[in-house]
């Protein structure tokens, strides 16, 4: 199975030189939102705050960026049940 790996872009960057195996790219990109979705979480327990300008990229064994999940793109904002 193929080998990703997820860097962190925010206030600093975080690489992940270990990586996880997936059968393919869309169960990768599938991880990358809930990762992503775990990490706004821990955000808001933590500051109150979410930077929606955070990002994650997907690279793969070769080290090629092959997918980016920005922070506004894993969540719905809603009010009264309708998006912002």
């Amino acid at each position: 199975m193929p080998r990703f790996f997820f860097d962190l872009y925010k206030d600093t960057t975080v690489t992940d030189d270990e990586g996880q195996e997936f059968p393919d790219l869309q169960t990768a990109k599938a991880e990358a939102v809930k990762q992503v979705r775990k990490l706004i979480g821990g955000l808001v327990v933590e500051t109150g705050r979410i930077d929606l300008l955070h990002y994650l990229e997907v690279r793969d064994e070769g080290g090629g960026v092959v997918h980016r999940v920005e922070f506004d793109e894993a969540v719905t904002f809603l009010r009264a049940g309708r998006p912002l």
